[in-house]
């Protein structure tokens, strides 16, 4: 990696890290990048948004459900999900998280 790419992941760290605290950290950080704009924080923005939306959305699908066992698969794929990305961003790494990662870079190009 040359030093430019370096110092772009080290300014961009601690909002890549604060996106993936909660929904509210992921707005948090986009107003964080908002000025200078980060790509490496953009990249980690746009997959801990992808994240926790797709947390809420299946979450409110499974409590119309009433089934137990759904809530945990729920649970557990998003804890898999959470870790690949927040240890992503904790070890400045661009992985995008398996099979929805690079639709959630398409979908969210908003945040920017």
């Amino acid at each position: 990696m040359d030093k430019l790419m370096e110092e772009n992941i080290k300014e961009g760290k601690t909002a890549a890290i604060t996106a993936y605290f909660t929904i509210v950290g992921s707005l948090i950080a986009i107003s964080m990048n908002a000025e200078p704009k980060n790509s490496f924080a953009r990249f980690h923005i746009r997959q801990a948004f992808g994240i926790h939306l797709l947390f809420i959305a299946f979450g409110i699908l499974s409590s119309n459900w009433g089934n137990v066992y759904s809530f945990f698969g729920l649970m557990l794929s998003y804890s898999i999900l959470w870790f690949y990305g927040f240890f992503g961003a904790l070890s400045e790494k661009r992985q995008s998280i398996p099979i929805l990662g690079p639709y959630f870079q398409k979908w969210f190009t908003f945040i920017s």
